[in-house]
């Protein structure tokens, strides 16, 4: 046990989903898992395990951002044992070829926040994904006729940025596709630990157009993106 997690060794497989929100965990779990146990409680940061198509998978909500997501990722890893991470969430548009509901896997994340700076001195990191779990991301969202697209994100640690759109101009010139608050620090962590990991997100909102799905949109949007990374997680 952690100070974070009061899950025994073994409570956790070796592939985990992460979304943000601790009752998104526990939808996925109750709405995908078989014979889903509720495996941590502290904080109400929640965390399942049960089996998807037969193969033992867990889901561990993180909080927002990336000290939080942090916190988790690296007593998962170091404590648990996990090998494989994959990010569910949501993101903001930032790119018109990017419309609401549509899928991305984040092949790299930028990065708003210090976190690690100190850690690569003079070298600007660029965070990426797993390679082997972005392509058979990406076979399965083909197989499912999902859209969706592969490129950088960026993740920031304001979700209100007080310039709007205008702050992330940098990165929308170098054609980024979204923002979000944790996958870079996932990426990071991953790579540090040799682990691999893979942030798949939906776009709930734009932020050049204004368009935003409803509640069912954003619900039906939710259950394929779980869908197609449960499939994922049971593919390793």
């Amino acid at each position: 046990m952690t100070p974070h997690n009061n899950a025994k060794l073994g409570d956790y497989a070796e592939t985990v989903l992460l979304p943000g929100d601790p009752l998104r965990a526990k939808w996925v779990a109750e709405t995908f898992f078989e014979n889903p146990r509720q495996v941590n409680s502290v904080r109400n940061c929640l965390g399942y395990t049960g089996t998807f198509n037969g193969k033992p998978v867990s889901v561990q909500a993180t909080g927002m951002g990336q000290p939080s997501l942090s916190i988790y990722v690296n007593e998962l890893i170091d404590t648990y044992g996990v090998k494989n991470l994959i990010r569910i969430g949501t993101c903001g548009g930032l790119n018109k070829r990017a419309k609401v509901r549509d899928v991305i896997l984040a092949m790299s994340a930028s990065n708003e926040g210090t976190m690690y700076h100190e850690l690569f001195g003079k070298f600007t990191f660029a965070p990426t994904a797993d390679f082997s779990l972005l392509r058979k991301a990406a076979d399965l969202a083909d197989q499912k006729d999902m859209t969706w697209h592969a490129g950088g994100i960026v993740s920031s640690d304001s979700f209100y940025q007080p310039l709007g759109l205008a702050a992330y101009k940098p990165l929308t010139d170098h054609d980024i596709l979204a923002v979000e608050m944790e996958a870079a620090a996932l990426y990071t962590i991953a790579a540090q630990k040799g682990c691999k990991a893979l942030a798949i997100c939906t776009i709930s909102d734009c932020l050049i157009t204004g368009d935003e799905i409803d509640a069912d949109q954003r619900q039906t949007s939710l259950t394929d993106m779980a869908k197609l990374s449960l499939e994922l997680a049971a593919s390793l």
